[in-house]
């Protein structure tokens, strides 16, 4: 009796968050989009992205801590907003394609010769003398974000692109150093029914690496749109069934800057730290066919035990792996300060990442609905 009456809820919630998944794929692409420019920090793409995710916020219903869902900070961050050539041997190349230009590096306008000094290093030459600027060759094209200058110029190429000896290079690009760019994390609560005082909190970042000169962006579909997907989805199943405790809905910016939003937040709470019973933080969410990794597992082993007893019970994913302590998400800082925590995130599936390919189209979602039922059961026994 007790399996028909699981099956018979799964079932039910199953039909709901398919309808959900419906949503979630509608949030996706949405921060996708070119509207956004890669929820970076050319054409102001993160804050754009941030008024869209508000009025989400806002018709979902989540109250407020204050006046507003914004909590304002400012960071300092290198971009490349202009006109960007790279060419090689005389060929032009696609950015992003076949090329990245470090996110460090400075303006460079000029052309150069090339010498090869190990297998995967060219340095460059003006024809008199060594200039500071290389192109390494690399298997995979992987993105970041900067906030420091490096007099050191990088110019990374896919070692496939292009197989012959390189000779020449001609680099146009601008780089702006922006010292104090405006950002902002979001948060929104449900208030609890027995213990309002007392948080269960869902955070991920919104931000992504945005646009690599005028024309690439890096749309971050599973890193990060899908956990926002996942929270705005959460959002509403808590709004529609309270909780014991109030549940927090937090909206990083500035995590693939090194984790800024979420410092600034850990330093400057909206609510009390000590109040907080437990915190899942979501990233990459956006496939699953070989499970789950939760960070912090070693670390908080009773809450880890739960969560893996309840997927061991209902066969949610095909298993639930565990790591130990690690500053690689927003999690971190909360840890820092001693409060509960995992970072989760879905494994298996497409690999792109931190690329030009992490697009909508093809995020499968493959377990995203058995991951919301886990993390519901699980917050439900804490």
């Amino acid at each position: 009796m007790k399996y028909i009456i699981f099956l018979t809820f799964f079932f039910l919630f199953s039909v709901s968050f398919s309808q959900d998944t419906v949503y979630a794929r509608k949030v996706i692409k949405k921060l996708c989009s070119k509207e956004f420019s890669g929820r970076g920090y050319v054409n102001d793409g993160v804050n754009k992205a941030a008024s869209y995710l508000s009025k989400e916020i806002k018709n979902i219903g989540l109250n407020k801590f204050g006046k507003s869902y914004s909590q304002f900070y400012n960071l300092r961050v290198n971009t490349f907003p202009g006109a960007m050539s790279v060419v090689l041997n005389g060929r032009e190349l696609t950015p992003g394609m076949h090329y990245l230009i470090y996110p460090s590096a400075k303006t460079t306008k000029e052309g150069f010769q090339l010498f090869k000094t190990d297998s995967v290093t060219y340095k460059a030459t003006d024809g008199k003398r060594e200039v500071p600027l290389q192109v390494k060759l690399k298997k995979k094209l992987t993105y970041t974000v900067e906030s420091d200058l490096s007099d050191n110029t990088i110019i990374e190429l896919l070692k496939d692109s292009f197989p012959n000896e390189l000779k020449t290079i001609d680099v146009i690009f601008e780089n702006k150093l922006v010292r104090d760019f405006k950002c902002q994390n979001l948060c929104g609560y449900v208030k609890g029914t027995q213990h309002p005082d007392s948080f269960i909190v869902f955070t991920a970042h919104y931000d992504h690496l945005g646009m690599m000169g005028k024309e690439t962006c890096f749309p971050g579909a599973n890193d990060n749109a899908s956990g926002v997907s996942v929270l705005l989805n959460l959002a509403k199943y808590y709004k529609a069934h309270p909780a014991k405790y109030s549940v927090s809905f937090i909206f990083f910016s500035g995590e693939e800057a090194g984790l800024l939003g979420s410092k600034y937040f850990s330093n400057n709470p909206l609510f009390a730290l000590s109040k907080i019973k437990f915190l899942t933080n979501l990233d990459l969410l956006g496939t699953g066919d070989d499970g789950i990794m939760v960070v912090n597992a070693t670390v908080f082993k009773e809450q880890f035990e739960k969560l893996n007893s309840i997927n061991t019970e209902k066969h949610y994913l095909k298993q639930i792996k565990q790591r130990g302590k690690a500053a690689n998400s927003d999690h971190y800082w909360f840890t820092e300060l001693g409060v509960p925590s995992f970072f989760i995130y879905t494994m298996g599936g497409i690999q792109a990442y931190h690329d030009i390919y992490d697009i909508d189209k093809t995020l499968p979602l493959t377990k995203y609905i058995e991951v919301c039922q886990l993390l519901i059961e699980f917050n439900s026994k804490l």
